[in-house]
């Protein structure tokens, strides 16, 4: 082999090495931050459930809002979602789309129930 071959392999592993490093306390002062934000949303998300916003439709929405951000940041940061190509969209946009029209069934069911169901005889 020649001396710029073995040259080569033994400053590419300390470049690496470097890098690698630096990119490790960028992401772990990311996830302390994140997790700093977490815990502070959970605080929040424990205060709220003790105020009354007028109905427990009204609750159900301010608790769902909190769980979504909290949701949004767990998959950006710890799933690595904010960083993903295009192609991983796609699939998600698609689950979420589903997972919308399970709830919209659910939801019209609740309203307008099938005569025949358990549901309607209450």
């Amino acid at each position: 082999m020649s001396d710029s071959h073995e040259h080569a392999q033994e400053s590419a592993p300390a470049t690496h090495g470097e890098h690698g490093h630096a990119a490790h306390d960028m992401h772990l002062g990311l996830y302390l931050g994140v997790g700093g934000f977490l815990i502070i949303a959970t605080i929040i998300t424990v205060f709220l459930s003790y105020v009354d916003f007028g109905s427990r439709s009204n609750n159900i929405i301010i608790a769902m809002i909190v769980a979504t951000i909290k949701v949004g940041f767990v998959g950006a940061v710890f799933m690595h979602l904010k960083g993903e190509k295009k192609t991983i969209w796609r699939p998600l946009f698609f689950t979420a789309f589903f997972v919308l029209g399970l709830f919209l069934l659910t939801l019209l069911h609740w309203y307008d129930p099938i005569a025949s169901t358990v549901h309607a005889q209450h």
